[in-house]
């Protein structure tokens, strides 16, 4: 049988997996990137953002250990070039052990624009391509509401925001989801004031509540201004400075914007039209379980809406891969979790309590909190919650979610009991070493 010819649009978590899975499988590979390989996560998302959180983390820690040193023993104050080098290089090591992946598996890489002539053809790097099956792996860029979109050069995304050269004294952050509240700890940790403008009555909309309040009520400790059911009306710049308008007349003064209020997928210059595909901001329609947009064309990542993370992107990729080369693998987005760097953490999976109720299940909730934990006590990161969301009769885990000390850590232990389909009296059967924070599962099955 000859092998299959595959190409992949997109060189981000989605698309480089993808066609080191393809090629796994014996496939010719075509990868298409316009950047830079790593696409959004590793050159402006996930990986860069760590790296500044790292920081800012570690800058907390020496917050508290004032309380356990000598008088005036520590005093470390933050330096953005230093931070910034360090993430820089973060990258750059990365970026290199892709393409010597890519390399070692034979994949061809070409860097350019890619434009689909038809359904078996496509354009890139001045190349005609032909192939046997597509995925579509384009990621998304920054959503700028038309008030910033003319301002733009006045305000920050989350790509631009790594190009400052200094920390700002104060940043308004528009949009309290997770890009939101990522960098407002961020910022709020080094020491910059923060408010916080979310349209929404709560910060990350759809999000358990009760993790999210955790998170606002730390916040608000920290002193971040948060401003929930708030709208942005007018945007100036003047001598240096930046002016918020609120439509409740508030005007909120600070040297940096930054405007994270969504995604836009990046379909525009693909001529979809050109296979019969249609798309919208969102991207396009796909089969949620094998990524398949229409007969030889399939789709992961952002553009597919379905979860907007690194890691869903890598799995969807690898289960287009292997549907595109014949190979039948489901995607399950049931079984993603999802996570923010914040201070404290906050992650969950599977269905919190609104959902599973709308789904039919009669729930049962086994919570726990931080500040009864043996090592969370220790550590001085008493804030926070677990909570277990399962089926009342038959036990069944539906969901869990946590806000607190390594929540982004803890919730791979749902993510193996949602995958083996365990029940809390299976789970309760688990030993967890003492002290650790990972005993506040055991704790709320106690219960």
């Amino acid at each position: 049988m000859m092998a299959k010819n595959i190409v992949v649009i997109g060189a981000g978590p989605a698309g480089y997996p993808a066609a080191l899975k393809a090629a796994a499988l014996g496939a010719n590979v075509t990868l298409i990137e316009k950047n830079a390989v790593g696409g959004v996560c590793l050159n402006c998302g996930c990986i860069p953002s760590k790296s500044l959180l790292d920081a800012a983390h570690r800058f907390d820690v020496t917050a508290h250990l004032k309380s356990l040193a000598l008088e005036d023993n520590i005093n470390a104050t933050p330096s953005w070039q230093k931070i910034s080098a360090r993430r820089a290089a973060v990258i750059g090591k990365l970026q290199s052990g892709i393409n010597m992946l890519l390399k070692a598996k034979k994949v061809n890489v070409i860097n350019g624009e890619a434009k689909f002539l038809n359904d078996k053809e496509i354009e890139a790097g001045g190349q005609k391509i032909s192939f046997d099956a597509a995925i579509i792996a384009a990621g998304t860029h920054a959503f700028i509401p038309p008030l910033f979109e003319k301002h733009y050069a006045h305000i920050l995304d989350n790509s631009t925001v790594f190009n400052l050269k200094e920390q700002p004294k104060t940043v308004t952050i528009i949009g309290g989801g997770v890009i939101g509240c990522e960098f407002a700890s961020l910022f709020n940790s080094l020491g910059t004031k923060v408010n916080i403008v979310e349209m929404m009555p709560t910060l990350v909309p759809g999000e358990d509540e009760t993790s999210i309040r955790v998170l606002a009520n730390a916040f608000t400790k920290r002193g971040i201004n948060i401003l929930t059911d708030s709208t942005a009306e007018k945007f100036e710049a003047k001598d240096g400075k930046k002016f918020i308008t609120l439509a409740s007349g508030e005007i909120l003064e600070s040297d940096a914007v930054l405007v994270a209020v969504g995604r836009s997928a990046h379909l525009g210059g693909l001529c979809l039209e050109n296979i019969g595909v249609s798309w919208t901001r969102r991207g396009v329609e796909v089969n949620p379980q094998t990524m398949q947009v229409r007969e030889n064309i399939f789709a992961a990542g952002d553009v597919t809406g379905l979860a907007l993370l690194a890691h869903a992107a890598t799995r969807q990729g690898e289960v287009a891969a292997a549907n595109a080369c014949g190979h039948k693998e489901l995607y399950d987005n049931n079984l993603i979790p999802r996570a923010m760097y914040t201070n404290p953490e906050v992650s969950s999976i599977g269905l919190n309590k609104t959902q599973a109720e709308k789904a039919g299940y009669k729930v049962k909730i086994n919570r726990a909190f931080f500040a009864a934990n043996g090592r969370a006590l220790t550590q001085e990161e008493t804030d926070g919650q677990l909570q277990i969301i399962s089926e009342e009769t038959s036990g069944k885990i539906l969901g869990a979610s946590i806000a607190g000390a390594n929540a982004s850590e803890m919730i791979h232990v749902f993510s193996v009991a949602l995958t083996a389909g365990m029940t809390t009296a299976q789970l309760k059967n688990i030993v967890f070493a003492h002290p650790s924070l990972s005993e506040i599962i055991a704790e709320a099955l106690a219960k």
